[in-house]
């Protein structure tokens, strides 16, 4: 079994966080532990299409292996065995001197476990339930959700920590690249929205459906939110979440415009930087929010509880997931009834209204992080 202190020895290093972008995200004060750890240390990122789009935005991630596993879920269909077959081979040929396996408690790591091992990389570290025996070298037990539960953050941070690697800034690493804030105006004025007018975003989708929140209360809150204050709302999203961004538009009248599936991801993230708040679904751009530190309302349907947003103001509303989109996964399960012992109030247009209406109001009171939901979730725990 690898020791702790032998990952100083490693300077070409693979980290695989196989699912979304949020997961990347919440992955990167990991990452820039391990890179500030070893002088001249190489980190080579093994993620989904998906992750793949936010790599390049990552200062710490020097290159990016693009596969959809078979064992995470993703849009596209299942990954066909030659694809398995190429990456192996593609991570074979570069010589690896260890890999890290990043997944959240309710993933079982031991199948991206199994790739590194038929690549032939001689260190991998990693959390597992089961004994991995020879195919996690560095077997960190994992507790969670059973004896206890953190924050993503904290936990992928703590499996770098065990590694001998530590960092003082734990905040989610973006990097807007150059000149994109300077050519947002240019590009919202050509989608007939004038840059000068302050804004709030409003991002109905997820990628899951369990994750979506009720598109008629999201176009009410709005509508209060149009009335009430002097904000544009822009809706983003995916191409194939334009639909619903535009039937909430054109429920909320002429204050309201969608921008779903006409803006680039870097385009998104520049947007999300420059306006004064963002509400939206448990989802990539709420993780894009705490990273540019643009303070977000979070309609947080009750699957993962260890995803809130990280080190940015925030308000998180707790939603139940309807009945027939409910997980399987026990361990899911057993984490929100430990979590969310008393009932969840039902979230309205007034509570999205009255949260949003608070984070504008502190934008002029000394910054402070707001733990939100994990403060209780850790509590409970």
């Amino acid at each position: 079994m690898a020791e702790a202190s032998d990952w100083k020895k490693y300077g070409n290093i693979l980290c695989v966080r196989p699912d979304n972008f949020g997961d990347v995200l919440m992955t990167t004060p990991a990452l820039r532990a391990l890179k500030q750890a070893v002088p001249g240390r190489r980190i080579t990122l093994l993620t989904s299409r998906a992750g793949a789009g936010i790599a390049p935005f990552i200062p710490e991630i020097d290159d990016c292996i693009v596969f959809d596993v078979p064992w995470c879920k993703h849009p596209a269909s299942v990954a066909a065995v030659p694809g398995l077959e190429r990456t192996i081979a593609d991570i074979r040929s570069r010589g690896f001197e260890a890999a890290i396996i990043f997944n959240v408690f309710s993933q079982n790591p031991l199948p991206s476990a199994m790739l590194c091992y038929m690549a032939g990389i001689p260190a991998v570290a990693g959390y597992c339930r089961e004994n991995p025996y020879h195919l996690i070298s560095y077997w960190l037990v994992d507790e969670e959700p059973l004896s206890s539960i953190r924050h993503e953050v904290v936990r992928q941070l703590d499996l770098a920590r065990s590694l001998g690697a530590s960092t003082q800034d734990e905040s989610l690493s973006l990097t807007i690249p150059s000149g994109t804030l300077d050519k947002l105006p240019a590009k919202l004025e050509s989608l007939g929205v004038d840059p000068q007018q302050p804004r709030l975003i409003l991002h109905a989708g997820a990628s899951e459906a369990k994750r979506q929140f009720p598109a008629e209360i999201y176009a009410e809150a709005a509508r209060i939110l149009a009335d009430e204050l002097d904000y544009r709302i822009l809706l983003t999203g995916l191409e194939a979440e334009r639909g619903v961004a535009e039937r909430i538009a054109g429920w909320v009248g002429g204050k309201a415009q969608s921008l779903a599936g006409m803006l680039s991801l870097e385009e998104l993230i520049a947007l999300i930087k420059s306006s004064a708040l963002l509400v939206s679904n448990n989802t990539g751009p709420a993780h894009i929010a705490a990273a540019v530190k643009t303070p977000v309302v979070v309609l947080y349907a009750l699957t993962n509880p260890q995803h809130t947003p990280w080190k940015v103001r925030h308000r998180v509303l707790p939603f139940e997931v309807p009945g027939g989109l409910q997980s399987r996964n026990a361990l899911i399960r057993y984490a929100n009834e430990r979590c969310f012992r008393q009932p969840t109030d039902k979230v309205g247009p007034s509570e999205i209204v009255d949260a949003v209406k608070d984070l504008l109001a502190e934008r002029n009171r000394p910054s402070r992080y707001e733990p939100g939901l994990m403060n209780a979730i850790l509590r409970s725990a």
